[in-house]
């Protein structure tokens, strides 16, 4: 009776390894993840049937299909796990770079914006900034004309004075 147990034991052992090398066959084979709890479940087992001592090869089986190319179907290349790794790598490197981008983004719209309020509320400079620093130029040119100027006349002014004195103090001596 012992040996009719055992033999229904080995045989129910045999149906589990082989769904379990079916399902990691198919596993590959559609590019789905080899995982230990993946393929358990696939083939319907407990996940430590594949840890069990004397079912480790089903592990090894497992761990070294995980890291061969799978099979190219006609639709396109191999999928690995070290290329979907690797794509990962680059979605990640490019989400890094896009969350910069919207970032300098985001900076350069809030400073738009503020420049907006600003100049709306009549806080910041006028917009013709250029024009008037052009006419504060001409002034300050012509202010520097007319002061010249009037140190001219200033001077003719002085020197007619003194030679009116001149000519008024001759009359009054002569007189």
């Amino acid at each position: 009776m012992t040996t009719v147990m055992n033999d229904g034991r080995q045989a129910d052992t045999e149906r589990r390894r082989s769904r379990v090398q079916s399902a990691i066959t198919a596993a590959h084979h559609d590019g789905t993840p080899l995982t230990a709890s993946a393929i358990a479940r696939a083939a319907r087992v407990d996940r430590t049937f594949l840890y069990r001592h004397r079912h480790r090869d089903l592990l090894d089986v497992l761990h070294t299909a995980a890291h061969e190319p799978a099979k190219p179907t006609a639709g396109g290349p191999a999928v690995t796990r070290a290329s979907l790794q690797t794509d990962l790598a680059n979605a990640a490197a490019r989400s890094a770079r896009l969350a910069t981008r919207v970032q300098q983004l985001e900076e350069r719209l809030s400073r738009a914006l503020g420049d907006e309020v600003w100049r709306t509320a009549g806080l910041g400079a006028p917009a013709d900034v250029a024009e008037l620093n052009g006419r504060l130029t001409q002034i300050e040119q012509r202010n520097v004309e007319l002061t010249r100027a009037l140190e001219e006349r200033q001077a003719e002014l002085d020197a007619a004075r003194a030679a009116n004195r001149d000519l008024t103090l001759a009359l009054n001596q002569r007189g």
